[in-house]
C-alpha cells in the first residue's frame, strides 16, 4: 500500500517536502489527479465497503450508539456521493495564485496579495471515514499535503479510502507524500503530530469536545478547531408557523447525529400557545424526545404523541447529536439573542419570522460562524455551500469561520516587482 506504516515524525516530513512540490503544480495535474481519486474509489467499492463492514462490525460490539454508527456507516450510495464530492472540488476554481489584491505604489513598485498554500495540514478526525477523502481532495486542489489521523473506530475504512487516494494521486503525478495516514493508535501520537512544528503547519480537528481539550492541552502547531454544534432554531411572533414546523423538523431530524442539527428551540411567547403543541406532536411523531422548560411543558403537555422530560440546567449546553431536543418560551427577539449568546456554541443558528426587524436584529445580534433568516441549519456544509465539500465547520473568527474550503487551506504572500528600485 502507498500509505505505509512510519512513524508520525518521519511521515510529517515526507508530507513537508511533498508540500514543496504540490506548490508548484500545475491545476491541471491536480484536477487529473482528484479524477483519478473519484474513480479508483468507483473501481475499488467492494473493497471499501468490506474495510467499512470490519469497523462497523466492531463498533456494533463496542456498543458505541447509533448516531456514531451513522457516522461510521459507508454503502454504496455514500462512495458514490464521496466520489462526486471530488469532482465538484475539481471543477472549482484553484484558488492557487489567485491576486487578492494588487496595486503600483507611487514609487512605481507593483505590489501583488496573492493566495498560496499553507504547506502540510493535518486533519484530525473522529469515526467520519467521508473526511479521508473530503480532506483529501481539498487539500490537494489547494496544492497543501495532508497527514490523515483518524479515530480507531475508523481504522480499517481510512486505511483503505487513504491508501485508494494516495496510490491514485501518485500514478496521477503527485508527489510522494502528498496523501499520508496514521495510525490513530491514541493520545500519545496525537501529541507527537500536534507538536511537529517543522513539518506541520495547521491542525484541524473534527470531533467532540474531548479532541478538542486534548489538542489543547498540548498542541504547538496552529490549530483550528473545527468544533461542536449546539445550534438553535428560534420561532419568532412573526413567523409562518407551517415554515417553522418544517424547518424545525428539519433541523432536528434530517440527520440528527451530526453538528449542524438543531439541538434548542426557543419559541416567543406571543405564538407558544399556538406553536408548541403542533410541533411537540410533529417531534414526538418523529420520535424526538422534548426537554422543556416550566411554560413548554405547560402548554406541550397534552399534544397527541408528545414526547415530553422536563429540562435541566445541562440541558441548555448539551450538544444531542440524537433524537433529543430542548426547548424554551422567550419573550422577545432580544431574549432568543441573549440565550444563543449564553449557551451556543458559534456554529449555526436561525430565525423564522416574516418580520424584516426581528430578522435584522438576530443577524446583527447572533455571533456565530452562519446565521439563517426562514431557513435550517442543516444547510451549513461545504458541499451546500459549493465548496464541493469541507474539511470541518470552524467556530474560531481568526483565518477560517464556518465550512472550511479550498480558500480557507490558503494563506497570502506578497509579490513585490520592481526595476531597480532601492529605498531611500
Amino acid at each position: 500500500m502507498a500509505v505505509a506504516v512510519t512513524s508520525v515524525a518521519e511521515t510529517c516530513r515526507q508530507a513537508k517536502r511533498a508540500a514543496g512540490v504540490l506548490a508548484q503544480i500545475d491545476t491541471a495535474v491536480k484536477d487529473r489527479a482528484l479524477e483519478a481519486i473519484a474513480c479508483a474509489l468507483e473501481q475499488r467499492l467492494d473493497e471499501i465497503l468490506q474495510a467499512n463492514e470490519l469497523d462497523m462490525q466492531l463498533g456494533r460490539e463496542a456498543e458505541i450508539g447509533d448516531a456514531l454508527l451513522d457516522r461510521l456507516r459507508l454503502d454504496g450510495e455514500r462512495v458514490r456521493a464521496i466520489a462526486r464530492a471530488v469532482r465538484q472540488i475539481a471543477a472549482l476554481a484553484d484558488p492557487v495564485g489567485e491576486v487578492i489584491d494588487g496595486q503600483r505604489l507611487p514609487n512605481g513598485l507593483d505590489v501583488r496579495k496573492v493566495r498560496v498554500p499553507l504547506g502540510v495540514v493535518a486533519v484530525v478526525y473522529e469515526a467520519r471515514p467521508n473526511v479521508t477523502i473530503d480532506a483529501a481532495a481539498l487539500c490537494l486542489k489547494s496544492g497543501n499535503a495532508i497527514v490523515l489521523r483518524g479515530s480507531s473506530s475508523a481504522m480499517h475504512s481510512n486505511l483503505a479510502l487513504a491508501s485508494i487516494a494516495s496510490e491514485a494521486a501518485v500514478e496521477a503525478g503527485l508527489p510522494q507524500g502528498s496523501v499520508s495516514l496514521v495510525a490513530g493508535g491514541g493520545r500519545a501520537e496525537l501529541a507527537e503530530l500536534a507538536t511537529q512544528r517543522d513539518t506541520v503547519d495547521l491542525i484541524i480537528p473534527r470531533g467532540g469536545e474531548s479532541l478538542k481539550e486534548a489538542l489543547q492541552a498540548v498542541a504547538t502547531v496552529p490549530v483550528i478547531y473545527a468544533a461542536s454544534g449546539n445550534c438553535h432554531v428560534y420561532v419568532d411572533q412573526g413567523a409562518d408557523l407551517l415554515q417553522a414546523e418544517a424547518i424545525v423538523l428539519n433541523a432536528k431530524t434530517q440527520r440528527p447525529g451530526v453538528c449542524n442539527a438543531a439541538e434548542t428551540l426557543l419559541v416567543h411567547e406571543a405564538v407558544a400557545a399556538q406553536f408548541l403543541p403542533r410541533i411537540a406532536s410533529a417531534l414526538g411523531a418523529a420520535g424526538v424526545v422534548m426537554r422543556a422548560d416550566e411554560r413548554s411543558l405547560a402548554l406541550a403537555a397534552d399534544a397527541e404523541g408528545v414526547l415530553l422530560e422536563p429540562a435541566s440546567a445541562e440541558d441548555w449546553d448539551t450538544e444531542y447529536l440524537a433524537p433529543l431536543i430542548a426547548v424554551a418560551v422567550v419573550g422577545s427577539v432580544g431574549e432568543a439573542i441573549e440565550h444563543i449568546a449564553r449557551h451556543g456554541s458559534g456554529h449555526s443558528e436561525a430565525i423564522v419570522t416574516r418580520d424584516t426587524a426581528s430578522a435584522r436584529a438576530f443577524q446583527l445580534g447572533v455571533d456565530a460562524a452562519c446565521v439563517y433568516v426562514n431557513a435550517s441549519t442543516r444547510f451549513t456544509d461545504g458541499g451546500e455551500f459549493g465548496m464541493g465539500a469541507e474539511i470541518g465547520n470552524s467556530t474560531q473568527k481568526l483565518h477560517a469561520r464556518g465550512p472550511i474550503g479550498l480558500r480557507e487551506l490558503c494563506t497570502f504572500k506578497y509579490i513585490v516587482e520592481g526595476d531597480g528600485h532601492v529605498r531611500a
